[in-house]
């Protein structure tokens, strides 16, 4: 598990195909890796890996086909700047929110404008993610812990202070870049609480109108 809140920008120092897979180094920047040993996850943009070396310098990772095709780490070259996180333990801050590192979909940004200090992005998420990103809630973004200060379907705004852009890979999007999403997890477990007995049933697909009527949040 995560936090959110992001702990360096690492760089990616190679990237070694193992024949469907690869195995990817990433120096670590300023990262405190005095703590880590081998088998401990860290996040990168978002994404749980599991660091197999620790080189002194950094920390190497096998990623597999899977995570390569449903994540934008398929995109990284060597130099590409990475926002990274190591788990959390029972004596971390959380400033963020609960974050698991699996990455639910990728977005796109859409737009890029100054705002005072700041800069507000409009990305827009898959279809299917739309029903878990609401006004003021939390959505991560390549790792990033964030509060959504607008939805209009499945697009989102975010309002992103210097700090933020300075300390994560965010001030390197421009419309068209595509990033790593995950989506609150109390939310998808609400949902599959709320499906009750259904969610045992082969081929459940989630909340419908019909059961949120009859749990009573929406009226007739």
């Amino acid at each position: 598990m995560f936090t959110g809140i992001i702990q360096a920008i690492g760089t990616v120092s190679s990237i070694k195909d193992q024949g469907g897979d690869v195995r990817l180094r990433i120096h670590t920047g300023k990262l405190d890796l005095s703590d880590v040993e081998l088998g401990d996850s860290i996040a990168v943009n978002g994404v749980c890996l599991t660091a197999v070396e620790l080189p002194g310098d950094g920390f190497v990772a096998d990623v597999s086909g899977e995570t390569l095709s449903l994540t934008s780490l398929g995109q990284l070259k060597s130099g590409s700047p990475v926002n990274l996180e190591k788990a959390l333990t029972l004596a971390t801050r959380l400033g963020g929110h609960l974050v698991s590192g699996h990455v639910d979909g990728l977005g796109t940004v859409i737009s890029r404008e100054e705002d005072a200090r700041s800069v507000r992005f409009v990305i827009e998420a898959p279809a299917e993610l739309a029903k878990y990103i609401v006004h003021k809630g939390s959505i991560t973004v390549d790792g990033t812990s964030l509060t959504v200060n607008g939805v209009d379907g499945a697009r989102f705004d975010l309002n992103i202070v210097p700090h933020t852009l300075q300390e994560t890979i965010m001030d390197s999007y421009r419309p068209g870049s595509r990033v790593n999403l995950e989506v609150d997890l109390i939310a998808r477990y609400l949902e599959r609480l709320l499906l009750g007995d259904k969610a045992a049933q082969s081929g459940s697909q989630g909340l419908s109108r019909e059961m949120l009527e009859r749990a009573g949040f929406i009226a007739d």
